[in-house]
């Protein structure tokens, strides 16, 4: 008999969801928080900017059993993805579960000597403790907005200028006549820098540290998932754990593969006039694929040729006034700064000394799977595992995740085994792909063939590939078919 545990899922987002559902279908008893007043994690619209939409296809930025309306465009748009979240918690009754406008203050190991954790949780001026057997991290990647500032921004601001997160950009009312710069190299900062153009600004500079690589929807006029989200693509890069005749025979490859790389960048270069923009990226793009590579902003181009937007590689140094002056020597006069620099990870209500067992000196996160941290028994994490299909990678995580708790996973790991794999993946990450160290490490992609295979062989599933080998080969992960592969494992019930 399993017994029935008492499950906190903190976060109420694309992650959330998927949590709450997993651990609720296993029969345990959940609660979640969420310190917003509603579902939707990044997509709630106070912390959306105007006309953002999904980096990934439709098709490929879904539950399992829940596709997005086929009236839905191929890149759902802001409110879309929030109204199909809402669509999705309303379909298996998750909203019951979560407790919203409420924050979670602290997390400490319980007193009465019982596995699990006690929550300290703040809802308006109300504080109070409450225990759990098992406690389900769900805040994912974007939860804390990274603030930084540059000296002299206090007397832009006395002059006169605003200064922003771009999660703060909500209106384009808010830049309507203003002198912009928009601060950041994410698909973020270029989406917020097109939306200024096109609405009004006066002028619109984009800044950014050095160009990355950037994929448009259509490479070549083929929708990029039909040729980069495939496994035959993914074996092209340097994945872990290879054997030594994985190693060979990658080795007699390595001119091809080479050379589709080079064809990709040629492709990419002039479809994209990337030289005329001087935004050629400095680094061969096999090794900068990890889940910073953005994808192209529509109108971003076109934009920059027809003047709308001007691009400057370098940074802020400082603000003199209403001047920003740049690190490459530049000075442009703003009204109005949009910090599109990201969000902070990590976890802040956890105490210090469980935070220096989970996040290495270098910031390099010690999880397993994505998932879990032996040294931080009865909790674990979902949307940790970032990747190009975040909703699909959220909800295979989550039904690992509850198998892990109940001692349900077919390969049920012990502390050596995870810290070996830790041990592995760290210096894998460090020696031969360092791109893979972006977000602490925790960035499956572009293997999400590969992280899905482990979730699967861990969970006992008896299907885990499509019938057809072409299309498990050259097609894009299917969310019908990782339903299937979920279904063929091993199902029970607590209590």
């Amino acid at each position: 008999m399993i017994e029935r545990k008492k499950v906190a899922v903190i976060g109420g987002g694309v992650s959330g969801l998927a949590a709450a559902k997993a651990f609720d279908e296993r029969g345990h008893r959940v609660v979640g928080f969420e310190r917003s007043h509603d579902f939707g994690g990044v997509w709630e619209p106070s912390r959306s900017y105007p006309d953002v939409q999904t980096q990934s296809p439709k098709d490929l930025y879904c539950y399992t059993d829940h596709p997005m309306p086929d009236s839905y465009p191929e890149w759902p748009k802001g409110p879309q993805v929030h109204a199909y979240l809402h669509s999705y918690a309303e379909k298996h009754n998750t909203a019951r579960l979560f407790k919203l406008n409420t924050n979670v203050k602290a997390m400490n190991q319980r007193s009465d000597g019982q596995p699990g954790w006690t929550l300290t949780l703040e809802a308006g001026s109300h504080r109070w403790h409450e225990d759990f057997d098992f406690v389900a991290v769900a805040t994912g990647q974007f939860s804390d907005k990274n603030i930084i500032r540059h000296p002299g921004q206090d007397g832009f601001v006395a002059a006169g200028g605003a200064v922003m997160h771009s999660s703060e950009y909500t209106d384009p009312e808010m830049i309507k006549g203003k002198r912009v710069v928009v601060l950041g190299g994410s698909k973020s900062a270029t989406d917020i820098a097109v939306n200024a153009a096109n609405s009004g600004a006066r002028s619109v500079h984009w800044v950014y540290l050095e160009p990355v690589w950037r994929v448009p929807y259509f490479v070549g006029g083929i929708n990029f998932k039909r040729l980069l989200y495939m496994r035959a693509q993914e074996q092209q890069f340097n994945a872990w754990g290879k054997s030594a005749l994985q190693r060979v025979v990658a080795a007699v490859l390595k001119p091809l593969v080479w050379a589709n790389f080079r064809g990709l960048e040629t492709l990419l270069k002039t479809q994209l006039g990337l030289r005329k923009y001087g935004l050629v990226p400095k680094a061969p793009i096999e090794r900068e694929v990890s889940c910073s590579v953005p994808i192209v902003t529509p109108g971003l181009f076109e934009a920059l040729k027809a003047g709308k937007i001007k691009n400057i590689e370098g940074t802020f140094d400082r603000y003199d006034g209403k001047t920003i002056h740049l690190t490459g020597g530049e000075k442009i006069e703003a009204d109005t700064t949009i910090l599109a620099v990201g969000w902070k990870l990590g976890v802040p209500y956890l105490p210090q000394e469980f935070q220096d067992k989970l996040i290495e000196p270098d910031g390099q996160y010690r999880v397993y799977r994505l998932a879990v941290n032996p040294d931080l028994p009865d909790m674990g994490f979902v949307g940790f595992n970032s990747s190009f299909c975040t909703v699909l990678s959220a909800e295979m995580i989550a039904n690992w995740l509850v198998r892990y708790a109940d001692g349900q996973l077919s390969n049920q790991p012990t502390t050596s085994q995870m810290n070996s794999n830790i041990d592995l993946m760290l210096n894998w990450k460090r020696a031969e792909r360092p791109a893979a160290q972006i977000y602490g490490g925790l960035c499956s992609a572009p293997f999400h063939f590969k992280h899905f295979d482990e979730l699967l062989a861990d969970m006992g599933a008896r299907k885990t590939k499509r019938s057809n080998p072409l299309a498990e080969q050259f097609g894009y992960p299917s969310h019908t078919a990782y339903g299937e592969f979920l279904a063929s494992c091993p199902q029970y019930q607590a209590g």
